[in-house]
């Protein structure tokens, strides 16, 4: 199977995923080998829903859309151009996945048999039900895929490198596990967003979306806020309101309720309109219906603090501050380059 079989495979894929939308579920009937699959992935959709709370059906599309998005010939042919794919021997990776959001390994997952090594995926309990059925997809449309696909629910064994995603405690665990293997090990981060009081409406519920989308569980969620001195949050309050139906859903709205009563009962400051919670805080991870917030006198100071704490932040939203900044809204769509915790994953994959 040479790269180009590869590409075709997981533009094929991306294919079959955009019938997959937030906007609905539509059969194409043009996308290959769709009547083995459509109504079976409809049923992994369903499966993935009741096994996880986290996974709404809004969630699961909105993730499967995103993928449907960077999953074209040109998106694919781009992000790799830099890279020489000529390995000597293909090895077995190992994958041991989160499972904080629909699909968050699937780009090691990508990444690994883009460069032409055999995977082997562990899965997080959470996140169980669609990586396997894509993985069968593209095994159907690519049969040079069949022997290079592994999933287990026991111990890793027999594998060559590993790229492992976990909290800060797990990854102790895994740097000491996997001190032999060459490893990409990745810890907790979060993302923050930088505001200086001049931001338009349209900014500011772009930022709602980079705030709650997947009830703010991922990496990429905004979890923490810096804000000038005096910072009036009454446009915030105003744009973020167009979320405001996500507190009639009951596991977001009993961790509202929660931190809700721990806030008031320590008697900290804060402020919040009923379905989200803005507190002072140094910290960059937030409890779920809460982001924190800091404030800054200067912006040459907040970029070094930046600078200093860039091993826990993994995006920042901003307009003009800085390098390689996200735009409002845009932290939940990266694309295939968007390497998380700037680490090329593929080019660690072709030097092993």
């Amino acid at each position: 199977m040479d790269l180009q079989q590869r590409i075709n495979a997981f533009a094929k894929l991306g294919r079959f995923l955009c019938q997959f939308k937030t906007d609905g579920i539509t059969k194409d009937d043009t996308v290959t080998s769709n009547d083995l699959f459509f109504e079976g992935f409809k049923h992994q959709i369903k499966l993935a829903k009741e096994h996880n709370g986290w996974f709404t059906e809004a969630n699961i599309l909105f993730s499967l859309e995103s993928w449907c998005k960077a999953l074209t010939d040109n998106n694919i042919k781009q992000w790799i151009s830099k890279y020489n794919f000529n390995l000597s021997e293909p090895k077995t990776i190992g994958i041991i996945m989160a499972g904080n959001i629909p699909l968050v390994g699937f780009h090691d997952f990508l990444s690994v048999l883009i460069s032409g090594h055999k995977v082997l995926v562990k899965q997080s309990s959470n996140d169980k039900h669609l990586l396997p059925f894509l993985a069968k997809y593209l095994e159907v449309v690519e049969p040079g895929f069949k022997d290079k696909i592994t999933f287990t629910e026991g111990k890793l064994e027999n594998f060559d490198a590993v790229i492992a995603t976990g909290s800060d405690n797990t990854a102790r665990y895994f740097e000491y596990y996997f001190k032999d293997k060459p490893s990409i090990v990745r810890k907790n981060r979060n993302s923050v967003a930088v505001l200086t009081g001049n931001e338009t409406h349209e900014q500011l519920e772009a930022l709602s979306d980079d705030m709650f989308r997947y009830y703010g569980l991922g990496c990429r969620n905004v979890s923490k806020l810096f804000v000038p001195k005096d910072y009036n949050f009454e446009a915030f309050f105003k744009a973020v309101y167009k979320w405001h139906h996500v507190i009639h859903e009951a596991k977001y709205a009993n961790n509202y309720d929660y931190n809700k009563a721990v806030y008031l009962m320590s008697e900290f400051d804060m402020l919040e309109n009923g379905f989200l919670m803005v507190k002072e805080d140094p910290s960059y991870a937030s409890p779920i219906a809460t982001v924190f917030y800091e404030t800054y006198d200067s912006e040459d100071d907040l970029k070094k603090k930046l600078k200093s704490d860039s091993d826990k932040i993994q995006c920042v939203v901003a307009d003009g501050f800085m390098k390689n900044e996200v735009d409002f809204g845009e932290t939940q769509k990266p694309q295939l380059w968007d390497y998380a915790d700037n680490v090329d994953t593929v080019e660690f994959l072709l030097k092993i």
